[in-house]
């Protein structure tokens, strides 16, 4: 299609950018690392005890599901402002105003909590939500100066980084429980005031050491790569016209298939466990470990897409949540070893599926949109994410957990015929 042999040059690799911009782009990584982990930290209380929180509040495991709404829902408008600010200023002060907004939240869910506040609990999740954003948009700002063969990598660097705050969060429950309750506050906000020290430092971390930003820095290697356009390389030619490379609407799909399919199962998970009688130390190590299986794998997954490209990979993604969704329906209720592992599997088919989305969608858009179009693309997500989760409580309410697990896999099994056509419409 035209539209594609018109696009602008792609990012600049190693050879073109010199030794100085290959010394930035290590700079980039170590401080959106040290970023990441921390975000990770914040973002374990969303995933571990918003939707007990919901759940004691308005006393309705139907609407438990809503806290995952209004974390997506929060993140999708948190993307839309992230990513416009990100084209307009750069990635530094995005993502740093994403990650305040964030603090912002979860100070209001231990108020609304301490208060017994349903109306700010619904408004601070939402603005809560912003963390989540920023957590995964941070993974494209490690694609901006990267090489087109290291890009996955370059991805996959920043989202294993979430694994070490991700992991330890949930397992803090049962501790951070007890001191919320030392300092007179319910239970479940233990995980809240981690986060709102966790997203501030993140934010902190980023305003002070991601200098030069990197996105504005692609945009004036590019500009001077394009002001003598008859020096370009064949190889880069190649990249610009290649007619296998694939199309945006396949990154869109696979995102946000493997999003609704995650959000939905974890976010009914802890509730499930603790009305089969385990505690909030059993749904925490679970969720730990299925925080770690979504972001752990990453330095592999980012390989395995650079060698072989981002569609065979989300097939694999489909099938690993296929696996998941048939052995979380099918595991006893009492059984806290088996949902782990079908936990794993729902956070290891998440991660190929984000990875090879994200390769695929940094792919196809040119450089001078690509903060704008990568922040529309993660509202897509988002909003898949709050569907997904805003169903699951009515869902597992009315049918059960299994048949909320079985919805899933269905859904993964559909992305398998969707990822074929999709890829073989260019």
């Amino acid at each position: 299609m035209p539209r594609h042999t018109t696009t602008p040059s792609p990012p600049l690799t190693a050879s073109d950018t010199g030794p100085v911009n290959t010394r930035t782009q290590k700079r980039v990584l170590t401080v959106l690392f040290a970023s990441q982990i921390l975000s990770g930290l914040g973002l374990a209380a969303g995933t571990t005890v918003a939707a007990l929180l919901v759940q004691d509040m308005l006393h309705s495991t139907a609407l438990a599901g809503l806290s995952s709404g209004l974390l997506t829902a929060g993140s999708a408008l948190a993307a839309i402002a992230v990513g416009r600010l990100s084209q307009a200023r750069g990635r530094r002060p995005g993502l740093a105003t994403g990650y305040l907004v964030g603090a912002l939240g979860a100070t209001g869910v231990i108020t609304a909590a301490a208060t017994d506040s349903p109306a700010l609990l619904f408004v601070a999740l939402f603005l809560y939500g912003a963390g989540t954003a920023v957590n995964l948009q941070a993974r494209y700002a490690g694609a901006d100066l990267a090489a087109p063969a290291h890009r996955a990598r370059a991805i996959s660097t920043v989202l294993v980084a979430t694994t070490l705050g991700g992991v330890a969060g949930p397992a803090l429950a049962g501790p951070t429980g007890a001191l919320a309750v030392a300092l007179g506050l319910p239970s479940l906000t233990g995980l809240f005031v981690i986060a709102t020290a966790a997203f501030t430092l993140a934010a902190l971390v980023l305003m002070i050491w991601l200098r030069p930003d990197p996105l504005l820095i692609a945009r004036t290697l590019h500009a001077g790569a394009g002001a003598d356009a008859t020096q370009q390389t064949s190889a880069s030619r190649a990249f610009v016209t290649a007619p296998r490379r694939p199309s945006l609407s396949l990154g869109v799909l696979v995102l946000v298939l493997t999003q609704i399919v995650m959000v939905a199962v974890m976010t009914m998970t802890p509730v499930h466990m603790r009305a089969h009688g385990h505690g909030t130390a059993a749904s925490g190590i679970v969720i730990a470990l299925h925080v770690g299986a979504m972001y752990l794998p990453s330095p592999l997954t980012g390989r395995l897409v650079d060698r072989f490209g981002p569609a065979p990979i989300a097939v694999w993604a489909a099938l690993t949540l296929l696996a998941s969704g048939i052995l979380a329906a099918t595991a006893p209720d009492g059984s806290v070893a088996l949902l782990a592992l079908a936990l794993v599997l729902l956070g290891l088919g998440w991660n190929f599926g984000l990875v090879s989305g994200t390769a695929i969608v940094t792919e196809a858009v040119p450089l001078t949109t690509r903060a704008k179009t990568q922040g529309l693309v993660d509202v897509a997500v988002a909003i898949a994410g709050a569907a997904g989760g805003m169903a699951s409580g009515l869902v597992v309410a009315a049918a059960g957990y299994p048949v909320l697990a079985i919805t899933g896999a269905a859904l993964a099994l559909a992305l398998l015929p969707a990822i074929i056509a999709t890829a073989r419409k260019r």
